[in-house]
């Protein structure tokens, strides 16, 4: 993981400083902003991380009720992630939480869970009708080996003082987390960031994913064209089993870490997060993969 650039000694950035972090996550530059500092415009900042400037208050539009709203329908969704809108909203009576049904819709979309809902009665989350679909190529095809398929997916995040979102590519064979990063933002960027870096790791002969609008992204799926050797699978729209390995993944993480240490923010989630996954990785024994970990089977066949 990059380390943060500090800032200069005066405690204020400077543009040289800026530019010279160009090679950072979007993240990682996220963090450098410095919305008090009087010599840079934030607009400038911006600019000069390459970042976009309403990222750095994308949080700040979402009041503490959403926030403990949505990390009920997180509890809820982590569970039952086949139900749509009406099921969640019916269980948030549970937390004694009782919403109309657009708010939930609308909440959940916050949540980037909109893949969720038939297309031809929601529109929720089209893609860019731009962007290229691509067909389920994984039904009925035997998993044998390491880097035949990964699968990529987004999830919530709940914080005690907000929310993120974490993006993973998992090798479906091995369940190998390849890759992962932790975004403030729904912007794409994180997306990409990680795409390219599971790319310099191996290449898969298939990238699953579902038809949500950061992978039906041209930008995102430019950087698979690229690779002539991977085909592009997109899941069916709603069909949550058609990604079950990753969602299996959410679930661990989210009861065995997350809810149980309460980060308090991005940071500190971002290093729990990666502690876990180091230990899902090698030393979490599954027990369909004959007691092996993610590691021992991901290595040992890996082409």
């Amino acid at each position: 993981m990059t380390n943060f650039t500090k800032p200069s000694a005066s405690g204020k950035l400077n543009s040289r400083g800026l530019k010279k972090n160009s090679s950072l996550s979007y993240r990682e530059r996220l963090t450098l902003a410095d919305k008090a500092n009087s010599d840079i415009a934030l607009s400038r900042q911006a600019e000069l991380l390459n970042v976009s400037r309403s990222s750095f208050y994308y949080q700040s539009t979402v009041s503490g009720e959403d926030i403990a709203i949505m990390n009920a329908i997180d509890e809820i969704f982590t569970k039952y992630p086949f139900y749509g809108h009406r099921r969640v909203k019916e269980d948030l009576l549970d937390y004694d939480i009782k919403i109309g049904r657009k708010r939930t819709i609308s909440l959940m979309k916050n949540m980037g869970l909109e893949a969720i809902y038939p297309k031809k009665k929601w529109h929720l989350s089209d893609p860019d009708q731009s962007a290229r679909k691509y067909p389920y190529l994984l039904s009925g095809l035997p998993i044998r080996e390491p880097n035949q398929v990964w699968g990529a997916d987004i999830t919530y995040i709940k914080l005690l003082n907000g929310f993120a979102y974490l993006v993973a590519i998992i090798d479906w064979y091995s369940r190998y987390i390849i890759s992962w990063q932790l975004s403030e933002t729904l912007e794409i960027q994180f997306c990409l960031d990680n795409l390219r870096e599971a790319l310099t790791i191996n290449l898969p002969d298939i990238h699953n994913s579902d038809q949500g609008s950061h992978f039906t992204s041209n930008r995102y799926l430019d950087i698979l064209i690229e690779k002539p050797t991977i085909k592009i699978s997109m899941d069916g729209w709603g069909r949550y089993m058609d990604n079950i390995f990753t969602e299996r993944f959410w679930r661990s993480l989210k009861y065995e870490n997350v809810y149980l240490n309460e980060y308090r923010n991005a940071s500190e989630a971002n290093q729990g997060i990666g502690e876990y996954i180091k230990f899902y990785n090698e030393l979490r024994k599954h027990q369909s993969l004959d007691y092996r970990t993610p590691a021992q089977l991901y290595f040992a066949q890996s082409k």
